[in-house]
């Protein structure tokens, strides 16, 4: 097959065709996309603006909705605007910012959501020395190293994936720049390329994993080991919410990236991305508003002052 020069563009195929039930779809889709905006955007003003939420483990969240808010930035526009204008086209260079921003986010939450079951893990097992296990100092230097780590990986694919020469079938049969798909795309030989993005997908997923494990093990253990009732539904409480989006979001990302190639489909992966990428951001700041008494009750602050300057 022919080369073609570092310039020209991709074309994205999407995630719907023209028809009336995926009409219905797209405009599904990009309804729960405004509402995780609109939910993310609302977590981060709370814990912004109400001083009992500045404690550690909101600032955690903070960083969590902040993330999701910025990877639906980085998907939802350009795939709205490709439906809407048919002009479905995308040059390498955006590519290459949609791989790595993409990556920082997702990555980058990876690790997160690992320090936040630390922060439990901690509030559970060791509420008295809180204050000290958990400081602000730690707490920082857990959510930088959370979007180094994810940056680090972003621009290592990108980096490596727009290296590579590509050949006329410039086609990809997804509705944003994806590494495993660009790949395919490829002329050169990309096994030690795939081989090493494969492990690093494992590492990027097993460390956390593995850290998260450890600590709702001992969280378990702990809790197990408690004599009253209520302090174990506050317990289960605590960590209910954390376990929730850990399973939503590991569950959408193993199912993408440590698959054999062998049981990978076009379709299955556009289906698995749209929901980690639109609808889990969504359901992150539903499943912590609704399970958290404290996060309700600085909705319901701000709810009742809105009112009382609508009524002034």
């Amino acid at each position: 097959m022919e080369n073609w020069n570092i310039t020209a563009d991709f074309i994205l195929l999407g995630l719907f065709n023209h028809t009336g039930a995926h009409q219905f779809l797209f405009v599904l889709v990009l309804i729960v996309a405004f509402t995780s905006l609109v939910g993310n955007a609302l977590m981060l003003l709370l814990i912004l603006l109400d001083s009992r939420l500045h404690r550690p483990m909101y600032f955690l969240l903070s960083q969590l909705s902040l993330m999701d808010l910025m990877l639906i930035f980085t998907v939802a526009p350009k795939m709205a605007v490709d439906y809407l204008t048919g002009r479905k086209f995308i040059s390498p260079t955006g590519c290459g910012f949609q791989i790595f921003f993409f990556l920082t986010f997702g990555g980058g939450e990876c690790f997160l959501l690992a320090a936040m079951s630390y922060d439990r893990y901690v509030a559970v097992c060791h509420p008295l020395r809180y204050p000290v296990l958990m400081s602000w100092k730690l707490c920082l230097s857990m959510i930088l190293g959370s979007w180094f780590l994810g940056a680090a990986d972003g621009l290592m694919q990108a980096a490596a994936t727009l290296n590579f020469s590509f050949c006329s079938a410039r086609e990809i049969d997804h509705f944003f720049c994806e590494t495993p798909t660009l790949v395919r795309l490829s002329c050169a030989d990309t096994s030690v390329f795939e081989y090493v993005m494969y492990i690093c997908c494992v590492l990027m997923l097993l460390i956390p994993i593995s850290l998260i494990l450890v600590s709702y093990s001992l969280i378990l253990a702990a809790i197990l080991q408690m004599c009253s009732n209520e302090a174990r539904k506050k317990a289960f409480a605590t960590c209910s919410s954390h376990i929730s989006v850990v399973g939503l979001f590991f569950g959408a990302a193993i199912f993408t990236y440590i698959r054999p190639k062998s049981y990978r489909s076009a379709n299955h992966d556009k289906f698995v991305s749209a929901f980690y990428t639109i609808f889990t951001p969504v359901l992150n700041p539903l499943i912590y508003s609704l399970r958290n008494s404290e996060v309700k009750g600085a909705l319901r602050k701000c709810m009742d002052l809105c009112t009382a300057l609508s009524l002034d």
